[in-house]
């Protein structure tokens, strides 16, 4: 384990790694522990009650937070035809086919979302040993396999994040930037929260959601108190 800098030791004096703070309190902490000389990403982490290894319990999704994430996503879109000149006037970055699949192939990745409407996917679909293990692939549950390309590219631009239950039963979300406000960060956590509840498998048993904590890129992990959401 790498050792904590002299800073890094003192922000951990401020928080209580015993204690399960409310989400206010918690959000105020992690704005008071991000002192990296840039504007930190704020991520949500949570650990539920399922199962990944079974199929009906693989909660994946994707949403539009109430107030972005504060990231500018670069947006490539597969797509041909009046499809193409769609995502293009929605303002998609890249716009191609078989140029855009060779240049992948190449080793190019210099995008952050890939968006393919479904008569792409033939060709699109070679590149899963490619764009799978970089959480790249476009999928129907995410919305990103679609006709509707000028609707998905909207979103993904206006704050859209995808979720995804690892092997640990974890997920983790990006919920904006220590410069946000804290309200607005509280609302994107309680947004990505209540769709997290709402995906709560059916063959789910016991306690679902069994902890939270949200921290900035370089501080420590904070605890939010999940009591109040539903279990």
């Amino acid at each position: 384990m790498a050792k904590k800098t002299k800073k890094q030791q003192e922000l951990l004096k401020l928080v209580d790694r015993t204690k399960s703070y409310d989400v206010q309190e918690a959000i105020d902490l992690v704005k008071e522990t991000s002192k990296a000389n840039f504007d930190e990403t704020v991520e949500a982490a949570f650990r539920l009650g399922v199962d990944p290894k079974k199929a009906d319990q693989q909660i994946r999704g994707a949403m539009v937070l109430p107030h972005g994430t504060g990231k500018s996503q670069r947006v490539l879109v597969f797509a041909k035809g009046d499809k193409a000149k769609e995502a293009e006037a929605a303002g998609a970055d890249y716009v191609g086919e078989q140029d855009l699949i060779n240049k992948i192939n190449q080793g190019w990745f210099e995008f952050d979302v890939v968006v393919a409407t479904p008569d792409m996917m033939a060709e699109v679909g070679k590149l899963g040993r490619v764009l799978g293990p970089k959480g790249l692939m476009p999928n129907p549950k995410t919305g990103t396999v679609t006709f509707e390309v000028e609707k998905a590219v909207n979103e993904i631009k206006a704050g859209k994040v995808e979720y995804r239950v690892d092997k640990a039963a974890n997920i983790h979300v990006a919920i904006g930037k220590a410069s946000f406000d804290k309200e607005k960060l509280v609302e994107n956590f309680e947004a990505i929260t209540d769709a997290l509840v709402k995906a709560k498998p059916q063959a789910s048993k016991g306690t679902y959601m069994r902890n939270a904590a949200v921290a900035s890129t370089m501080g420590p992990g904070i605890k939010v108190d999940v009591s109040n959401y539903t279990k």
